[in-house]
């Protein structure tokens, strides 16, 4: 997935005093957005890092109305970082019994072994 997300998209690294500390792979068509990956290295959390890269990305991306991401639902961290800090809204569930549309390699048997828990899906949109 990552390699395809690389492929297909844009990668950034995320730079700290000389040091890279994370990075960013998106996907932009036209006035839709989708953020592949965004990560930072542990010893940099909550130091404001990744919200200042997500920031740089959709200054990178004016013309990007509707930005949207999963995370799976294990992910606590994750999920207050998409909805409390860069304002994304859970907009959708999957699990093995309501899998992705977009995604059709993810049957419900591979749902289940990757992510037993499921997924949530989050959108932004920009007004």
């Amino acid at each position: 997935m990552i390699e395809q997300s690389i492929d297909d998209g844009e990668a950034y690294r995320i730079v700290l005093d000389g040091k890279k500390v994370g990075g960013v792979v998106i996907k932009v068509e036209g006035e839709k957005g989708d953020l592949d990956l965004l990560f930072v290295a542990p010893s940099v959390h909550s130091k404001g890092i990744g919200y200042a890269a997500w920031c740089e990305v959709e200054k990178l991306h004016p013309e990007v109305k509707v930005w949207e991401t999963v995370t799976p639902y294990f992910e606590q961290r994750n999920i207050h970082f998409y909805v409390n800090r860069c304002g994304f809204r859970i907009v959708e569930f999957f699990d093995k019994y309501h899998q992705d549309p977009n995604d059709p390699e993810m049957n419900a048997e591979k749902q289940d072994e990757q992510f037993p828990d499921g997924m949530f899906r989050f959108e932004k949109v920009i007004r």
